[in-house]
């Protein structure tokens, strides 16, 4: 339904969504800070590198903005007190919430995978950082960090204590659309292959090669359900909402989409666990691999 390849195609799409929750909406700051966030990940934003870790690269970036705008909605059309300073708010944290992937100028050594431990809190400090370059209100923001901590799996989000219901459900709903991002991109599978280096250099332990980290992909996504119906309070059912109203279709395409890729990922295993790189063909990634002799 959206060109996700294109920035702008997302953006687009975002922009449309937003103007079906609040028709007066200023795109002003959200305009301008994704630009500054899709220069960032290219390379072209002043004193920081571009991105170099391929599982956690602009596209992931873009596709949890589109999928906070749509929960946002979704959440919306359910009735919820949303207005243009959490919109704002929302896609704000959206789009800087793996920024702490990118490493600054002087930092030549490795690539940001090695942040893997610490990104969350890394894009807080770069979210401070750039409210404060780019003269906008701390005040409007402060919420910030409560809400970007909510993407690290190992936050316990029932023991942080939120300004108020809207801050915290924006919380909930960053942490649901980062995993829908990924889990539903149709190259996650392939896309897992990258994870699986960016873990080796961040020290993320638990995983003996990318065959392992396929297997135990299985087992994640069953953590993932449980998580989204306990700590993240099934805001992920604010999805069928949204595209009841956007698309005239009573369905969540995300969790079919995230259901489609572990049936197949099971697939892969019970039949090809030999040769699982030949049966991952999106994307173009295991050329890439190839090329690489990774």
């Amino acid at each position: 339904m959206v060109n996700m390849e294109d920035p702008q195609s997302v953006f687009d799409e975002v922009r449309a969504i937003v103007l079906m929750m609040l028709q007066e909406f200023d795109f002003d700051t959200v305009d301008r800070v994704f630009r500054d966030i899709v220069r960032l990940f290219r390379g072209e934003y002043p004193g920081y590198r571009k991105c170099n870790t391929e599982y956690h690269d602009l596209k992931h970036a873009t596709d949890t903005f589109l999928a906070m705008a749509r929960l946002m909605h979704g959440a919306f059309v359910g009735g919820e007190n949303l207005n243009r300073e959490h919109v704002n708010l929302g896609l704000m944290c959206a789009l800087v919430h793996d920024t702490g992937y990118i490493q600054t100028l002087d930092n030549d050594v490795g690539t940001g995978a090695k942040y893997a431990r610490i990104d969350t809190r890394r894009s807080i400090v770069f979210m401070e950082k750039y409210i404060a370059d780019k003269g906008f209100s701390k005040e409007d923001f402060r919420n910030c960090p409560d809400i970007l901590i909510c993407t690290g799996l190992d936050t316990k989000i029932n023991e942080i204590r939120f300004e108020s219901r809207e801050i915290e459900l924006l919380s909930k709903m960053l942490g649901t659309a980062d995993l829908l991002g990924q889990m539903a991109d149709r190259t996650y599978l392939e896309k897992l292959l990258f994870l699986f280096y960016e873990f080796r250099e961040g020290g993320v332990r638990g995983y003996d090669n990318e065959l392992d980290l396929l297997k135990k992909t299985i087992d994640f996504y069953t953590i993932i359900r449980k998580r989204f119906a306990s700590e993240l309070d099934s805001v992920n059912e604010y999805m069928r909402y949204h595209s009841k109203v956007r698309w005239n279709l009573d369905r969540d395409l995300y969790m079919e989409a995230i259901e489609n890729n572990i049936n197949y990922l099971k697939l892969i295993l019970e039949n090809h666990e030999k040769d699982y790189r030949d049966h991952l063909n999106r994307g173009d990634i295991v050329r890439r691999l190839n090329e690489k002799r990774i």
